[in-house]
Parts: C-alpha cells; sequence; structure tokens
C-alpha cells in the first residue's frame, strides 16, 4: 500500500516539522526598539519642562535622541515650528526654550566625554612617548645626588660623558624642552610669543601686542566663513566651528601665523574682551602697570569669565554660544573644570 512507503512517510514528517522552523525567520516586533527610544527622549527632557505628550509627537514624527542631539540650531527651530503649525501643539515658550536646553545639554555632555577620551589617549601617547626616549642611563651626578634629568626637569647628560648615543639624548632632551604639552595634547613653545599690552598701545620689539592677538580671532571668523562657502559650493557639510580644517585653510592661503596651538591657548582671553571688554581692558591696563608677562594675564582672565558662568546659571557654553564672535569657537576645556569646580562648592 501507499500508505505504507516509508518514502511517503519520511517526506510527510518533514512538512509537519518545517512550518515551526519557519519562524524563526519572521521579523522582530519594533515595540521593544520603539520602547526603548522612547526611554531616552523622556530621560533627555525630564528635567527641562517638556511635557510627555509633547516628547510622545516628537516620538510619532520619528526622531531619535541621536537624531536630536546632532541637528543643528536651525533644525530644531524647524521642528518646533512644525510641532506647532502641522501637529497644532499648543507649545509653551517654557517648553520650547526647555526643548532647546535639553538638546544643547546633552550635546555639551557627548562634547565632554569625547575631549576626555581624547585628552586619555594623547596623555598615555605622550607618556608611552617619554618612557621611549627617557635614557636608562645617566640618571645619578658623581656626587651620588639624583641628577635634575633623572626628575624631567632639565635635559642635561653627564657633561664628561661624549659618547654618540648620549650626545644624541642630549639633543632629544633640548628639542623636548623647549617644548611642553597643553590643554589640547598639542606641542607648543613654552615661550608666550605675546607682550602685555593696553588697548590701542603699539608693541615694542619682537613681540606682538594684545590688540594683535584678539585680530587673530577675528581673521579666523573669516576664514571659517570661506570654509563654509567652499563646502556649501562642493555640496559638503559646512562646520559651525573653527576647526582644524579652518587653520589649514589659513595655512594653504599664506596666514601660517595662524595656528592651533597658539589660538587655543587664548580663547579664554578673547571670550572676556568679547563679553565683557570693559574688564578685559581693565585688566590689561593693570598687569601692564605691574609689569607682568602674558602668562600671568593669561591665568587672570579666568576668574572673569567664571564669574559670569555663576551669573548665568553656571552655562559657560550658553555665553558662548550667543555671542556672535565666540559661538564658533569651542569652550577651553580648563575653563569648563573651573566652572564645574566653583558651582559645587557653591552647592555645598
Amino acid at each position: 500500500m501507499v500508505d505504507d512507503c516509508p518514502v511517503h512517510n519520511m517526506a510527510t514528517f518533514d512538512i509537519v516539522q518545517a512550518e515551526p522552523t519557519a519562524l524563526l525567520y519572521k521579523r522582530p516586533d519594533g515595540a521593544a526598539l520603539a520602547g526603548r527610544e522612547s526611554r531616552r527622549l523622556k530621560e533627555l527632557f525630564k528635567d527641562f519642562g517638556v511635557q510627555p505628550s509633547t516628547v510622545a509627537v516628537m516620538g510619532q514624527m520619528g526622531f531619535t535622541l541621536s537624531t536630536l542631539v546632532n541637528m543643528k540650531d536651525e533644525e530644531v527651530d524647524f521642528l518646533i515650528k512644525s510641532m506647532i503649525e502641522e501637529y497644532h501643539l499648543d507649545l509653551l515658550m517654557g517648553e520650547q526654550f526647555g526643548i532647546k536646553a535639553a538638546i544643547r545639554a546633552k550635546r555639551r555632555v557627548l562634547e565632554e566625554e569625547t575631549e576626555q577620551q581624547r585628552m586619555d589617549l594623547i596623555n598615555r601617547s605622550n607618556e608611552k612617548k617619554r618612557r621611549v626616549e627617557e635614557p636608562s642611563d645617566g640618571l645619578l651626578l658623581k656626587d651620588g645626588h639624583t641628577s635634575l634629568e633623572a626628575l624631567g626637569l632639565l635635559g642635561l647628560t653627564d657633561p664628561e660623558s661624549d659618547s654618540e648615543g648620549k650626545k644624541v639624548t642630549k639633543r632629544r632632551q633640548r628639542k623636548r624642552r623647549s617644548k611642553e604639552v597643553g590643554e589640547d595634547g598639542e606641542e607648543r613653545p613654552r615661550e608666550h610669543p605675546f607682550i602685555v599690552t593696553e588697548p590701542g598701545e603699539p608693541a615694542k620689539g619682537k613681540k606682538n601686542g594684545l590688540d594683535y592677538l584678539f585680530d587673530l580671532y577675528e581673521q579666523c571668523g573669516k576664514f571659517l566663513e570661506e570654509v563654509q562657502h567652499i563646502a556649501k559650493e562642493k555640496g559638503e557639510k559646512c562646520p559651525s566651528k573653527v576647526t582644524n580644517e579652518v587653520f589649514r585653510h589659513a595655512k594653504l592661503t599664506g596666514a601660517g601665523y595662524i595656528n592651533k596651538p597658539k589660538m587655543r591657548d587664548y580663547v579664554h582671553c578673547y571670550a572676556l574682551h568679547c563679553l565683557d571688554v570693559d574688564m578685559s581692558n581693565n585688566l590689561r591696563k593693570e598687569f601692564k602697570e605691574r609689569g607682568e608677562n602674558v602668562g600671568a594675564w593669561c591665568q587672570a582672565c579666568y576668574f572673569p569669565l567664571v564669574q559670569l558662568a555663576r551669573s548665568n546659571e553656571w552655562d559657560i557654553d550658553d555665553l558662548f554660544n550667543r555671542n556672535d564672535k565666540l559661538r564658533i569657537w569651542y569652550v577651553p576645556t580648563k575653563l569648563r573644570q573651573l566652572c564645574h569646580i566653583e558651582r559645587m562648592k557653591h552647592c555645598e
């Protein structure tokens, strides 16, 4: 009989078993993913006065946390306008500002984390380089005392040694001694290339004055506009801040005197000049009269900025972003850290 055929029975068994196996290839339900993204949006806006219904609409529109933090300010404005006009949401003024503030705060946290990771990599790289270049001998003087070279303060070697290896080490250390690592990890000349001058005072000697320094930042703004124009013509993404691309463009156009290490050193000084020119001018006059150098003046520029941040609810990024000349510059890491330290003191 056909029913007793082993081949037929085997085929029937395979067909029955194949049906549930096909369920393994069914597309997963997106509800879990949507729920997780919804929680991330709620967490983003929870402390900024944005109503849950507003957050829900943004989720329905397809916006995610990653999308929002990578949007430009004008794109966020367009989102708010769309919710009001197309979705007929009655957004309060506080909600509109809360949406912007929440996105800006999250973006700032991500930037700080990225910057910290970058600094950690730079520090590890510099430490590894230092260990490679550091000599294993020549650490003791003849009288048995540890030399300054061993402490990393001076690149001195044994004066009586004439071996080629120590000569090479001496040249390397002399070169390294003439440089130092700044906040952004860049090696730069130890000596400041400027002198303290009062507003309108011409510099004397080989070094330039502070009016010249601030003019360099104005030039950077113009170079950024040129880079943005070139990017638009090519259909590429336009940078909104002064980046390495801007410094490279400046060098290609003959402005090699504008470089990243120099400009990053004095961003906070320029910030004080833009935010409170009277305070900046008074500080310049005071340090000029006392005969202080640029290094001391540079450090003194931090304190007034911390006070300005305090009066702005410690939001130093907001001070930069609301100023037409400063919004193209990143907030220096040291300035951000000082604001955080002072804020913690006041919280206590």
